[in-house]
């Protein structure tokens, strides 16, 4: 009986594994059926997109590079009439992508600050223009403080964008994208004076506190963030 048991058992479990292993193939099927292009790559600087376009963090890491030394970056254009002018727009932007960063978090640690906490900016009307100078400005002044940004990979594509893929129309375009190494003290340099900078634009003492105490350890939250810490 006991035999008997153990067989109906096995032969359960192998049913339901075989059953459980066929649903996970249906649903990654599914996930990647629903990744759909709008376009066909005709042709490329490689025969693999690179890790480092979406993470490049993650893909220094795993190439056992100093990522203490330092941090990576990335960028990649939109599609491009060619070659050249996608690449030259991406090198172009090197700067203009890492103070587009370092911006976009500055303004995410000063939203943290105030959200829970309305009564700061209805009682300071000084906090929202200084809000919206960080949205609007702030990225191009960053720039002038990256020192040391350097191109170390580039990859480029060479597509044929389709109407029945879900394009607009029918085009060929080109896009670029670069990885780009810049050293962590120098960076975190940056990120400081960046703080400092939009410190300085408040004009009352309320709320330059409230920026600094927004802003304070800038350069090592920034790094945290990139890390997917915080």
């Amino acid at each position: 009986m006991i035999k008997k048991t153990f067989f109906y058992f096995s032969v359960i479990t192998l049913l339901t594994s075989c059953g459980s292993s066929q649903k996970e193939r249906e649903v990654e099927e599914k996930e990647n059926t629903e990744i759909q292009r709008e376009y066909i790559v005709k042709d490329a600087s490689s025969n693999f997109r690179p890790g480092w376009i979406e993470d490049p963090e993650v893909w220094a890491r795993d190439k056992g590079k100093d990522i203490k030394m330092d941090r990576y970056f990335s960028y990649e254009t939109e599609p491009k009439v060619s070659r050249n002018i996608a690449c030259n727009i991406a090198k172009a932007n090197v700067k203009a992508d890492i103070a587009g960063e370092i911006a976009t978090f500055i303004d995410k640690q000063l939203a943290t600050s105030t959200q829970g906490n309305a009564s700061v900016d209805e009682n300071n009307p000084n906090m929202q223009p200084l809000r919206e100078y960080v949205e609007n400005t702030l990225a191009e002044k960053v720039q002038a403080l990256i020192h040391g940004a350097a191109i170390v990979k580039t990859y480029w594509e060479k597509r044929d964008y389709k109407a029945e893929l879900g394009a607009k129309r029918d085009f060929k375009a080109f896009t670029c994208a670069v990885l780009i190494r810049m050293n962590s003290k120098a960076l975190a340099k940056a990120v400081d004076e960046a703080a400092n900078y939009v410190a300085g634009k408040a004009d009352d003492p309320e709320t330059k506190a409230t920026v600094r105490k927004a802003l304070q350890d800038a350069s090592k939250n920034f790094e945290m963030a990139k890390k997917g810490e915080i």
